[in-house]
């Protein structure tokens, strides 16, 4: 008898080959047959009519400090995700001293938009070194599987103090001494070396990540140390300083970063997209890649399947903030102040104030008035122009400015908006139809345990599901490529050979999706996260059950108790049992 057989449903199996109609058979957290399977489970799911996935797997999360006190990992587990990879973007928490601690918190608070007194509240510390946080990682019970990268932020912290804080130039000394502790990282299952180049990402006391302006000996020594553990089959990550609002500095950045990968052989991935300043810069990067991969490097452009954007609202980012008219009133809750706002002298008064210094919100928000739309539901992933504030107000004869703050009083304060940052340059998403097709293109960029006050983009893989795969009014994709995209390609990138297809000798780590249902649900403030601390959610329907190492670990979005999930080492620590 098998643990556990899936019947009847329609496989689409992670390669990109077209669906077919089979049943899964599992033991051992292992698929053990794919095909007609005769023998009865111990468990079975009926998946009639509906597909059978992999597991997905997020390249890009921030799940460094929830990992620690969150044994379902959400939301990411609510989308099908069963493996997460963290430590991204530079910014982690190992290694770090005891008088280091307040400092990566800040510096994770001020980047990643985590509240500090949530971190500061869950995370035990139960480790110093790289290998030792790994360790703790290891021990801690969860639903699905986590990797870690060494975190190119605190190792220059850890090594350098406030040298390496305030990023002044390292010595040989330092830069030998980090490139032993992210060797000794990867040798204990790191997947990867993440690094920070974007001077918009600061501490809460407005300093860039330790590393942002790094040169090139640093950063060589770094990808060496990751190159030189034997075994080892991690990879580079970047944010540069070509992204957000850095246009001018892409082509040396990619210069860069390819010198980096010809250099140690490593794969190098690096956040990607359509800007703002220049909304066709992309084809001509992408030119650039492709040379520099032709000419030994191994460069992975990682995009989103949406808009970078936030969400506004008088309960997550007012666009009022600042101005005396509303900081009266700002600390009661929503209710009462939309019944304040709703005042017609005081809607006069906010109207005519300005703030000191201009907050860059309210000068985004009041510039931009066609990159802000109210949210729908159903979820509108592509929104049309006309659908814009700016649209709307002009059709309305009314100023935006005024026509937004009535919107935002609408269902007494609770209605959001979606402000698009980039990547939404012709109010359509027909340049992601394109990246979204090439096999050269990592689909990533959740940002499940980050920006928790302001976007949940952790829904990607549902938006994939639901808007590329089915809804989209205009071509879309075919399922089994988005579903490739959402795990083979992932897997593969981090070296993750044992997952991300539905074969025998896989880990069974599977999705039994309803397609004809699958959605995004609305935004939701939750204060779940430790010290009562806020966070922006975003659930889904149409999961039947998300399966890990062979034990369903969610039935339609509800946590079942199981804790298959554990700690996923790089090859270069060697193979390591499931629990």
């Amino acid at each position: 008898m098998h643990d556990l057989v899936i019947r009847r449903g329609t496989v689409v199996d992670g390669t990109g080959a077209p669906p077919f109609v089979a049943d899964v058979a599992v033991d051992e957290g292992r698929i053990t047959a794919v095909g007609r399977v005769a023998e009865r489970g111990r468990e079975e799911l009926d998946a009639a009519d509906r597909l059978v996935t992999p597991g997905f797997v997020d390249p890009h999360t921030h799940y460094d400090g929830q990992a620690t006190w969150d044994p379902r990992v959400t939301p990411s587990i609510w989308h099908g995700v069963t493996t997460v990879v963290m430590g991204n973007c530079g910014v982690g928490f190992a290694p770090v001293t005891p008088d280091r601690r307040e400092f990566l918190i800040q510096l994770m608070e001020g980047v990643e938009d985590i509240p500090g007194s949530a971190l500061a509240e869950g995370i035990r510390w139960d480790w110093e070194t790289v290998p030792e946080y790994l360790d703790a990682l290891d021990q801690f019970p969860r639903a699905i599987d986590v990797a870690a990268q060494v975190t190119h932020g605190s190792v220059r912290a850890h090594v350098m103090g406030e040298r390496g804080a305030a990023n002044e130039p390292a010595t040989e000394d330092d830069i030998s001494r980090m490139a032993a502790i992210v060797g000794e990282g990867v040798a204990a299952g790191a997947v990867g070396f993440s690094t920070n180049r974007l001077p918009l990402h600061t501490a809460v006391d407005g300093r860039p990540v330790p590393g942002t302006y790094a040169g090139v000996a640093e950063l060589s020594a770094m990808a060496a140390a990751v190159r030189a553990v034997p075994g080892a089959s991690a990879i580079l990550q970047a944010i540069t300083a070509g992204s957000i609002g850095g246009e001018d500095a892409w082509p040396s950045e990619i210069e860069l970063l390819a010198g980096l990968s010809r250099a140690s052989g490593l794969r190098c991935t690096f956040t990607f997209g359509q800007g703002r300043t220049d909304p066709e810069q992309w084809r001509e990067l992408l030119g650039l890649v492709e040379h520099h991969n032709a000419t030994g490097a191994q460069l992975v452009p990682q995009v989103a399947c949406q808009p970078l954007g936030i969400l506004v609202g008088l309960r997550t980012r007012n666009p009022w903030t600042g101005r005396p008219g509303y900081d009266e009133i700002g600390h009661l809750p929503v209710e009462e102040q939309a019944r304040h706002l709703a005042d017609p002298d005081r809607k006069a008064r906010i109207l005519a104030e300005t703030v000191p210094g201009h907050t860059a919100l309210t000068g985004w928000l009041e510039s931009r008035p066609e990159s802000l739309f109210p949210l729908q539901d159903p979820a509108d992933h592509e929104p049309a122009a006309e659908r814009s504030i700016g649209a709307l107000a002009q059709a309305a004869g009314r100023r935006p400015s005024e026509y937004l703050y009535d919107v935002l009083l609408e269902d007494r304060g609770e209605r959001l908006l979606h402000f698009m940052l980039d990547g939404y340059a012709y109010a359509n998403l027909d340049h992601t139809f394109e990246l979204l097709q090439r096999p050269d293109v990592l689909l990533g960029l959740g940002d499940g345990g980050a920006h928790v006050s302001l976007l949940c983009d952790a829904t990607y893989p549902t938006v994939m599901l639901a808007h590329w795969a089915r809804d989209r009014q205009g071509p879309r994709l075919p399922v089994e490529h988005v579903v490739r995209k959402l795990t083979l390609e992932p897997a593969s990138l981090f070296g993750l050979r044992d997952r991300g297809t539905v074969r025998p000798g896989a880990k069974a780590d599977l999705n039994v999706v309803d397609f004809d249902r699958v959605a995004v649900r609305p935004p939701e403030i939750l204060h779940d996260l430790p010290a009562g601390a806020p966070r922006l959610i975003q659930r889904a329907v149409g999961y039947d059950a998300t399966v890990v190492a062979g034990e369903v670990v969610e039935r339609d979005g509800e946590d079942t108790g199981a804790r298959p999930g554990r700690l996923v080492r790089g090859a270069a620590a060697g193979s390591r049992p499931m629990r």
